[in-house]
């Protein structure tokens, strides 16, 4: 019988390991073999297992010859030793390791094949997608470290990879690993982080790669929990420390010692602070064995990466190491919760101090000083608050709350008076619970009120609700809002309640900063059809289908068909913003400019979210609503600034007016790179779009030359300037000093401060990712916090918080709908690439641009109309320091950038007279007529 013939090298070796999961084992391996890397071997480790996965491992090697079977004589009780077995048996160049509980995306082979054979890299690594089985979410591993292609020439150039300490995220090249013997350690737990630092150290070089390529699976059944979810036991604990010492050990032997504060500050960042978030929920018992194994370690840390942690993490620990340990469950409350305030400070000779005593000694004032964080000077909407209960047994179903509210910066102590209300969401709208706070006792810093919470008043919807909800307090003041969490007391039984068909539970939740939770949970009948529900998905997901058909867009475009057979209804306007998001920019003035005509119309705003801001009386239609498509179907008008939804159609008598939202500087429409780009379908729904306007607001020739014909419009064009821009261009007057002033009073600006708007736009592909806040503004309150104050408006689509540190000179402008209120207040503005910059200099004020991605957005991003060294109205900056340096001088900015504002003024703004609404409204409803 003539010999089989060699079987080929393939490209990579994945070594999947495997213990009892026989159920898990043919998907990890399903999403190896189904890779668009074809030529690749699966190599499947058991280690030892009693279940079925055996029998599993040979029906997969006998489907697919690329699948390889090996077997431990002995179970090993972690990765280490299958891994290492895997790695002695692999023929190909290149190795990447696999759990049998996770999964590969589609490309992950072949994507980082292709960048470790371009970049000759030792090793590439890339993101991994943590999913979360219990409820489908998806969150991504340290994406900081992952949010572009590079390539690194030694961690000693980027060492923050040390927190990077997965081995599964990564394609190594064989020879590397056989070059310096890398291998697992075989008697410990915690494996991954050992290995993963030495070669993160021993890697002449490294790429890291900015997509998913491993899918991390967290399971739904806390009996599957994984070693690294066992954070209750004590040797879990011990081993994280001990493999912590051997990455000690192997930086010493090998002179790397400079590498150890950049190790140590990833394990107290991660390994350490996974615990500390734990001590709120363990008993006496395990936080004093968790103390006497953590405090030699901590003691030995690195002093520069202990200087490096959060202040409260310092705290923390501190109060661990010296016993106060009851202390310290309280601190951990606040770890990365920076408007979860500490129950008391104190204040002795100036300075601010954790706790309600004044330190005892030199060491303890050190290590709990708190005067960095300006409780004092906090903002009301962003200052750091901290609520707690008390409950007592339900009488019925009404439960009886204590709440204490900790204000240690005096928040609450403001001239104006505050509103207060509890609030429950659980499927429908939330049940709202007003309540008053006693008078402030002695202790001013803490205030409390008493509440009854009436669980049967909480709407669950016809099917009734099973789920957990944590209920939060909002408080209002001078129009702002701030929503808190209510934390709970822990190591406490929850309490029970029959509610309507329904089981709740009340107590805290297990993990976080254990908040108040409420457990409702079906009985009766409708938990005998939920218990149904498995196996009538079939059916539910086809009923599911049925609704969205007959719920979704097409049917709404169905019904606006048939409304259109109607007459329109003459004097009905419908007037929508930011789609929908408040009553703002150039639709708002147009409406206003309309009631003061008094002219026979009335009007209609869409709105989405919360109906605060909008004038009271003024109808308001939520935007998608069933009421929202009868309601558009019959307006004789539309009014908006960006675009109605794309599947309502306009009837024909209806005259449709886009406002648009300012000038061109990027590239708009058809210039932009997702049009420019899209295929025939998405071009065609954009011109649509496009084509149902009536008439469009121009603010220049230019936008005529930019936006216009970006957008192949040929319409009519109402050359009046931009209603929004008419209080700024007449700002002097009283009414606009009156609205400037209100703004600065609920911003809680100081008096004798400017102020500093910075209104960056949006990045396109890394919308809610923060990236487009670029500022250091920790060092730029540094520079000139005494002096300014900072208001940030981020764009809406984009997510921002306000750190501790700067919420004294920091200020969150988002809960201003209307983003003139913020340009009316401010000394100065600092943009990127918004259109804000044209509105503002209406103002005559200094407009200064952070530019430091300029080059990637102009020709790698959107792309701009103009360059901008050509056209801007003031400094381009680059750097925190040089936007200091112009903040300290902006007289000099003024007179050196004066000619350059004046030009850009007259180019961009010439139809602002300050009565664009006026002639909007002559021109467009009345046809002249004035």
């Amino acid at each position: 019988m003539p010999a089989a013939p060699p079987r080929p090298v393939p490209d990579v070796s994945v070594v999947v390991i495997v213990h009892n999961d026989e159920d898990r084992l043919p998907r990890a391996v399903r999403s190896v073999l189904g890779q668009s890397l074809r030529n690749l071997e699966v190599i499947v480790v058991d280690d030892c297992s009693t279940d079925g996965t055996p029998e599993q491992v040979r029906r997969l090697a006998a489907a697919d010859p690329r699948v390889r079977g090996l077997r431990l004589p002995v179970n090993s009780g972690g990765c280490g030793a299958p891994r290492n077995a895997g790695i002695e048996a692999a023929r190909a160049p290149y190795l990447m390791f696999l759990d049998s509980d996770d999964e590969l995306p589609y490309h992950a082979c072949k994507s980082l094949l292709l960048t470790a054979e371009r970049t000759g890299a030792d090793l590439v690594a890339g993101e991994v997608t943590r999913l979360y089985e219990a409820n489908g979410t998806t969150g991504l591993w340290y994406p900081r470290l992952f949010a572009e292609p590079r390539v690194v020439e030694g961690i000693a150039s980027a060492p923050e990879y040390f927190f990077d300490h997965l081995s599964t995220n990564k394609l190594y090249r064989a020879d590397f690993l056989a070059r310096h013997r890398l291998r697992f350690p075989e008697d410990i737990h915690y494996e991954d982080q050992y290995f993963s630092a030495r070669a993160y150290t021993l890697a002449e070089r490294f790429a890291v790669v900015p997509w998913s390529v491993y899918t991390w699976r967290l399971a739904a059944d806390p009996t599957t929990l994984s070693i690294s979810s066992s954070r209750h036991r004590i040797r879990n604990v011990v081993d994280r420390i001990a493999v912590s010492r051997l990455t000690d050990a192997f930086l010493a032997e090998t002179g790397r010692t400079a590498l150890r504060p950049a190790k140590d500050e990833a394990f107290l960042r991660h390994d350490l602070r996974l615990y500390l978030g734990d001590l709120p929920f363990r008993d006496r018992r395990w936080v004093e064995e968790f103390a006497a194994v953590v405090t030699p370690c901590l003691e030995d840390a690195d002093p520069r990466a202990v200087d490096a942690l959060p202040r409260e993490q310092r705290i923390c620990q501190y109060l661990l190491r010296t016993g106060r340990l009851a202390e310290a469950a309280e601190c951990a409350r606040t770890l990365d919760r920076p408007r979860i305030a500490p129950r008391r400070v104190a204040r002795h000779e100036g300075r601010t101090y954790w706790g309600g005593t004044a330190p005892a000694n030199a060491r303890e004032a050190a290590e709990l000083d708190v005067t960095d964080w300006h409780l004092d000077a906090q903002p009301f909407a962003t200052g750091p608050l901290r609520h707690e209960v008390t409950l007592v047994e339900p009488h019925g179903t009404r439960l009886r709350i204590t709440l204490r509210t900790y204000d240690p910066g005096g928040l609450l102590a403001g001239p104006a008076d505050v509103t207060a209300e509890l609030r429950v969401a659980a499927r429908a709208a939330p049940l709202v619970v007003p309540f008053g706070y006693s008078p402030a006792p002695d202790d001013a810093g803490v205030r409390s009120a008493e509440l009854v919470l009436d669980l049967a008043r909480v709407p669950l919807g016809p099917k009734g609700f099973t789920g957990r909800r944590h209920p939060v307090v909002t408080l209002g003041r001078l129009g702002l809002r701030r929503t808190d969490p209510v934390l709970a007391p822990t190591g406490r039984p929850g309490l029970r309640a029959r509610v309507g068909g329904h089981d709740v539970r009340v107590g805290c939740e297990d993990g976080g900063p254990g908040r108040l939770e409420i457990r409702w949970e079906r009985t009766g009948p409708r938990a005998r059809a939920e218990a149904l529900a498995p196996h009538l998905e079939p059916v539910r997901a086809r009923c599911a289908r049925l609704v969205r058909r007959a719920t979704g867009p097409g049917a709404k475009a169905l019904v606006s068909h048939e409304l259109h057979r109607l007459p329109v209804d003459e004097q009905l306007v419908v007037f929508e913003a930011l789609e929908g998001r408040g009553y703002a920019d150039s639709p708002r003035y147009i409406h206003e400019e309309l009631l003061r005509r008094d002219l026979p119309l009335y009007a209609v705003w869409s709105y989405t979210g919360s109906r605060a801001g909008y004038p009271k009386g003024v109808p308001l239609v939520r935007r998608g609503s069933w009421e929202y498509v009868r309601t558009v179907a019959r307006a004789r008008y539309w009014i908006d600034s960006h675009g109605f939804p794309a599947h309502v159609p306009k009837h024909p008598g209806t005259r449709y007016l886009q406002t648009w939202h300012g000038q061109a500087l990027k590239h708009m429409g058809y210039d932009a790179p997702e049009l420019r780009l899209a295929g025939p379908a998405r071009r065609a729904r954009h011109r649509a779009m496009v084509d149902r306007w009536d008439a469009l607001i121009a603010p220049s020739e230019e936008f005529e030359r930019t936006f216009v014909r970006g957008n192949a419009y040929t319409g009519e064009l109402l050359r009046t300037g931009l209603p929004r821009n008419d209080v700024l261009v007449r700002w002097n007057e009283p009414a606009q000093r009156e609205r400037a002033a209100a703004a600065r009073e609920r911003l809680e600006i100081p008096d004798g401060k400017k102020v500093l708007l910075y209104a960056p736009t949006f990045r396109d592909g890394a919308r809610a990712s923060g990236e487009s806040i670029r500022v250091d503004l920790a060092e730029l309150v540094r520079r000139v916090g005494e002096e300014w104050t900072v208001v940030v408006r981020p764009h809406y689509y984009e997510r921002f918080t306000v750190a501790r540190e700067v919420g004294h000179a920091v200020r969150d402008g988002r809960e201003f709908a209307d983003l003139n209120d913020l340009l009316l207040a401010s000394d100065a503005l600092l943009t990127d690439y918004s259109s804000v910059m044209f509105d503002y200099v209406n103002l005559g004020r200094p407009v200064l641009l952070y530019a430091d991605d300029y080059p990637a957005y102009r020709s790698t991003l959107r792309g701009t109309y103009y360059e901008l060294t050509d056209i801007a109205p003031g400094p381009l900056l680059t750097g925190t320091g040089e936007l200091a340096e112009a903040l300290r001088d902006l007289s000099a900015v003024r007179e050196e950038w004066a000619g350059a504002y004046e030009r850009f003024r007259t180019r961009f703004n010439p139809y602002e007279t300050g009565r664009s609404a006026k002639a909007v409204v002559d021109l467009f409803f009345t046809g002249g007529e004035r």
